[in-house]
């Protein structure tokens, strides 16, 4: 089934929360937890978020890479300049899905259109 969810002046965490509910197939009478959802979410407008200049510039993304002094540290700023609001939206989602062999399966059903 096939979801669209409009991004105009909402914050992040709602739409991330709505999108990472549906795709796990939470709002169906049917879930189970191993069992892949047969769902897509289409997340349109996402460049219309509703994003504070305070969470902008405190807002970070660490990547550890396993190796002494491989920490790398980003601020939303640096990610919304570099691979835009598309990235952000991604991000947020997948930190609310399961940490388990249906997190990159689940993330291939999201579809982000700024």
């Amino acid at each position: 089934m096939k979801y669209t969810i409009d991004a105009t002046n909402k914050k992040l965490g709602r739409i991330a929360t709505e999108a990472a509910t549906i795709l796990m197939g939470k709002n169906t009478p049917d879930f189970q937890k191993n069992v892949l959802a047969d769902n897509t979410v289409e997340i349109v407008n996402a460049s219309a978020l509703s994003i504070t200049e305070k969470k902008r510039s405190n807002e970070v993304y660490k990547k550890y890479s396993g190796y002494p002094g491989g920490l790398k540290i980003k601020t939303m700023d640096q990610v919304l300049d570099k691979k835009g609001y598309g990235e952000v939206v991604r991000i947020a989602v997948k930190g609310m899905l399961p940490k388990n062999k249906l997190q990159d399966r689940m993330m291939k059903n999201l579809i982000v259109i700024e």
